[in-house]
């Protein structure tokens, strides 16, 4: 076994400089990263600059049972990508604040490092700096992701119009039952800590769990198809919430119909192994991290042929509220049952 390295041999300022040796800068608009009091950055002219923000909690958002460090890295630095695609914007920098226990080593963070250099990488993103300090609990990430997107392009949650259709990229409910066969496997290893937890069987949903990727190509392809979506939002919280989100923010009502939702066999048969309603992992289960967006009716023809674009149904007046269609034609009302933060 390889030797532990405690924090404080390093101190805070060790640690940023082993950090910094470890980052890459590759966008043209940072001009000084990390290791000054603050970055310099330069958007391009004629581009916006779009924010977010994202904590992650140990023992909320991430259980390291079963999440290995890198995995939470990389998941850390993608789902604050994910926001920024869902404004249509390109992510360029972000900035890690860090709460560190005492139980974590040098090499816990070196690895922690390692999935957010990876998904640097993958995201073409640079890390310019961000806080760490001590915690008396366990690790708490903070990211702020930054992008830029041309003027006037940003896509708002606001911009839907009752008979835009309603599209979701990808396939949904897998991160969801990912997060199902972990916390059995979990709970079998403590009543029993010589049992080997069996995932082999589940590599798809728990890669959907584990390591979710931003839509970014999306993205790309819907500007290289001419296609500007009127409303955008991730599904982070279940589809059904955030449905309703844009429904809320663009004083619409939608029809969802069931038949349309898209699935993935992987996610179906553990579904059925769980003895789960794969409506219900779809709808509610969140952490998928696809994007939900609304198109005019005439660009239908652009994304009709699309290989990971789902027309799911369509917006409509406000006073036809948000329902989902079953295979039957028959109306049910929409209801957010995904994860509530508080």
């Amino acid at each position: 076994m390889s030797d532990i390295t405690p924090l404080e041999n390093l101190g805070e300022f060790g640690l940023i400089r082993r950090i910094q040796e470890t980052v890459t800068l590759r966008q043209p608009s940072t001009r000084l990263g990390i290791g000054d009091d603050a970055a310099i950055l330069a958007p391009e002219a004629g581009h916006d600059l779009v924010v977010s923000t994202d904590l992650l909690v140990e023992g909320v958002h991430f259980d390291l049972t079963f999440c290995p460090l890198k995995h939470v890295g990389y998941k850390a630095v993608a789902v604050n990508v994910s926001d920024i695609a869902a404004m249509n914007a390109t992510p360029t920098q972000l900035v890690v604040g860090l709460a560190i226990g005492s139980r974590y080593s040098v090499e816990a963070i070196d690895e922690l490092y390692e999935g957010m250099r990876l998904a640097c990488e993958a995201y073409n993103v640079d890390l310019v700096g961000g806080d760490t300090t001590a915690s008396r609990g366990g690790l708490t990430i903070s990211i702020t992701a930054l992008g830029q997107v041309p003027h006037g392009q940003a896509v708002r949650r606001s911009g839907a119009q009752p008979n835009d259709l309603l599209c979701v990229t990808g396939d949904l409910g897998g991160a969801f039952l990912g997060l199902q066969v972990l916390e059995r496997e979990k709970a079998a290893w403590s009543a029993d800590p010589d049992m080997q937890p069996e995932l082999s069987k589940y590599p798809y949903v728990l890669q959907r769990q584990l390591r979710p990727e931003a839509r970014m190509d999306v993205i790309h392809e819907l500007r290289d198809l001419g296609v500007v979506p009127t409303s955008m939002i991730d599904v982070s919280d279940g589809l059904a919430s955030e449905v309703l989100h844009l429904c809320k923010a663009s004083g619409t009502g939608a029809r969802v119909f069931s038949e349309n939702l898209p699935a993935a066999n992987p996610m179906l048969e553990v579904a059925e192994e769980f003895q789960l309603d794969p409506i219900m992992c779809m709808l509610n289960g969140g952490e998928d991290y696809e994007l939900l967006f609304t198109i005019p009716l005439k660009d239908h023809d652009k994304i009709k042929n699309h290989p990971d674009i789902t027309v799911l149904g369509h917006m409509t007046d406000a006073s036809d509220g948000v329902n989902l269609i079953t295979k039957q034609g028959q109306p049910i009302p929409l209801r957010a049952q995904g994860w509530q933060h508080f």
